[in-house]
């Protein structure tokens, strides 16, 4: 694979993960509760009592960062559209340089 290849395909994964982190962070806020034994919404704060401490407020947080993916998914989304046809038209000056240079 060339070097042009890995380069936008990394920058297209990376462009992904951002786009939905604030998800990861909220089904790991769900997650962690539902383990745990508590109520989280995004109605109002529940006491999460785990070892002896209440997260239900960490939790809370967490579990409203989800809302940043109104904003980062179609952000994302876009970026990684022009990302890809950024990656087609170089992939074909590339094969018509290299066809001009055999030529």
């Amino acid at each position: 694979m060339r070097k042009r290849n890995v380069f936008f395909l990394l920058a297209l994964v990376l462009i992904l993960l951002l786009a939905v982190a604030p998800l990861i962070v909220t089904l790991g806020a769900g997650t962690y509760a539902a383990n745990h034994g508590c109520v989280l919404h995004e109605g109002f704060v529940n006491p999460c009592i785990v070892d002896g401490q209440d997260v239900g407020q960490t939790l809370y947080q967490l579990g409203m960062v989800g809302w940043f993916a109104i904003a980062t998914l179609p952000l994302g989304l876009g970026a990684a559209a022009i990302l890809i046809l950024v990656w087609i038209i170089t992939a074909v000056a590339a094969r018509k340089r290299a066809k001009q240079g055999a030529a």
